[in-house]
């Protein structure tokens, strides 16, 4: 049995293949937990705009000045710093995940990348080019990997939606600083919550695009690794893991 387990790694080393499906299911996650992050913001810049703006004014109060904060304000800074660090695990996930299905597209076809690795990590960065790039990197290895069918609907959806929340100042990057964003949902938190919108949608979107592009390079190396049967724990069977 142990033959067998070893099997279908062995062979996806000799493809120059590297494990996905465990990777798309981390990486999906990650991001519904991004959002869920982005909710609780979301319910927190409510709770401020309702309870109203101090008579001492906003926190930043110019010159380098900041006054303590309340006890709700206190609270924000709590909610931001854990969305930040679901974000910052999304983000990991995700740039391994980009790395793997690029890799893997070009290992099952033969056919070079459209965007260089590079673009993999520069292409959040970079202006302009964040605009497009990484939508660009998984499209191509969807189209690579699975040529003739249509690229999924989740994939424009998630990369539209991140874009809009990005443009808004407070995307997972947001420019803001945390007592800044404090005082905008104080004095205007519609255009807040529109952004924090459109960031949970693209995190649901983004975990439905993750799985489709997942699935369909899953299915593409389990038809070049025909036979390879892995035995469970219980005694089943199961196809090889992608």
């Amino acid at each position: 049995m142990n033959e067998e387990i070893v099997e279908p790694a062995a062979r996806s080393r000799t493809l120059g293949l590297r494990p996905i499906k465990v990777s798309g299911h981390l990486t999906a996650g990650a991001l519904l937990l991004a959002g869920l992050a982005w909710v609780v913001r979301a319910v927190w810049e409510v709770r401020l705009a309702m309870a109203g703006e101090p008579a001492s004014g906003p926190p930043d109060q110019g010159n380098g000045v900041h006054r303590a904060l309340n006890g709700l304000e206190d609270s924000y800074h709590l909610v931001t710093s854990l969305g930040g660090g679901a974000a910052l695990l999304c983000a990991l996930l995700f740039l391994s995940w980009m790395w793997r299905v690029r890799d893997n597209a070009r290992a099952l076809t033969g056919q070079t990348p459209k965007y260089a690795g590079i673009w993999v990590y520069l292409g959040w960065l970079m202006p302009i080019a964040n605009l497009w790039f990484p939508r660009g990197i998984v499209a191509d290895a969807f189209r690579t990997t699975a040529p003739g069918r249509k690229l999924p609907v989740s994939v424009n959806v998630w990369w539209g939606l991140w874009v809009v929340g990005m443009l808004g100042g407070v995307g997972i990057m947001y420019r803001d600083s945390t007592d800044e964003l404090i005082a905008r949902a104080y004095s205007e938190v519609w255009p807040l919550l529109v952004s924090d919108a459109a960031v949970i949608g693209a995190a649901v979107a983004g975990a439905f695009a993750v799985r489709a592009v997942t699935a369909v390079q899953v299915e593409r190396i389990r038809q070049r690794q025909p036979g390879v049967v892995v035995e469970s724990a219980v005694g089943g069977a199961e196809g090889a893991e992608g």
